[in-house]
């Protein structure tokens, strides 16, 4: 069950060193016509939204990690919060550390993926912030925050070197199976690659 209301008030937030700690997540989804031929980046999107405050660009779904909660609940409650998305939180990617434009306010942020499973029509922000889907390449140019620029570029090198391993396993066991076939399955938004038949008998006589 997910909760429409967003939390509020700062009695319970987390601070190390006098920064405050603050999670987020980056959601990701591969491409409806996602190919193993495909560019690495091109693969696969992400999801951004517009700031609480209006101004220039936009960011990734974050806010305050709590006493009463982990780091990974915290980063899913936030990202449902703001973006109204629901998914697989994956291995951090970072810390960062920053302030705030005015410089008087310290932060440690930690970023972690979100391969996004469900999209809500209702969610507690959805009145005071818009989603978009887009490439990464458009990403790099809207998202207005550095340290979030440096986790983007954190989850495109972990997703491209998977997608590179998948790519490297697909052909080996094509190489290595009886008539040069493999089979590739599609399971949702992921591929999955499976290892051919063993041969006949009549195949190994």
């Amino acid at each position: 069950m997910v909760v429409l209301v967003s939390r509020s008030g700062r009695h319970l937030q987390r601070y190390n060193k006098g920064r405050r700690q603050v999670v987020g997540c980056i959601p990701y989804r591969y491409k409806d016509n996602f190919d193993l031929s495909m560019g690495d980046e091109d693969a696969f999107e992400v999801l951004l939204i517009s700031p609480q405050r209006k101004g220039k660009g936009l960011l990734f779904p974050k806010g305050g990690w709590e006493k009463d909660e982990t780091i990974e609940v915290a980063a899913r409650r936030e990202t449902i919060e703001e973006a109204g998305v629901c998914g697989d939180i994956e291995g951090k990617l970072g810390t960062w550390y920053f302030e705030n434009k005015n410089g008087d306010t310290a932060y440690e942020g930690h970023m972690f993926p979100l391969f996004v499973k469900e999209e809500l029509d209702l969610w507690p922000e959805k009145d005071i912030r818009e989603r978009f889907w887009m490439s990464v390449q458009e990403a790099r140019k809207l998202c207005q925050q550095g340290w979030m620029k440096e986790a983007l570029e954190m989850l495109v090198s972990r997703l491209t070197s998977q997608r590179r391993r998948t790519k490297i396993d697909l052909f080996s066991r094509i190489n290595r199976g009886s008539g040069g076939h493999g089979t590739v399955l599609r399971l949702g938004c992921r591929a999955q690659v499976l290892t051919p038949p063993p041969p006949s008998p009549a195949e190994e006589a």
